[in-house]
């Protein structure tokens, strides 16, 4: 099991990566704040609470992660039945997880909800 300041740290490199790769650093340097803050250390606890219950990309980086590690490798759709992601999302999760050498195909097709084949991922 992962300990949290590790988690943490993985997350804040991982969504670092992502602003690289989507905005040349461009965001962390525009706001010079962590990439994944909601909220400021100033702000009232309630903004802190509110920040905690927002799902964010990474939140569904570390979702689906965590699925993967848990369960093996999945096609999206059952990621999703496992995660309660909505299928959408994890579809659009898993290149960008793929790009940060998180995940990888395995080469082979398992059968989606729609009984269609569909690309099995597992963690790296």
């Amino acid at each position: 099991m992962w300990r949290v300041p590790l988690l943490f740290k993985r997350m804040e490199n991982i969504m670092s990566k992502l602003d690289d790769i989507h905005f040349g650093g461009g965001v962390k340097a525009f706001f010079d704040l962590p990439i994944f803050g909601r909220s400021r250390n100033s702000d009232p606890v309630t903004s802190h609470q509110a920040a905690a219950q927002v799902t964010t990309t990474s939140n569904h980086f570390q979702i689906i992660l965590d699925a993967l590690h848990k369960h093996g490798s999945m096609g999206k759709d059952e990621i999703a039945q496992k995660t309660g992601l909505e299928p959408n999302a994890v579809a659009r999760r898993l290149p960008e997880l793929q790009k940060l050498a998180l995940v990888e195909l395995t080469g082979k097709n398992v059968r989606s909800k729609a009984n269609r084949l569909e690309r099995e991922w597992k963690a790296c």
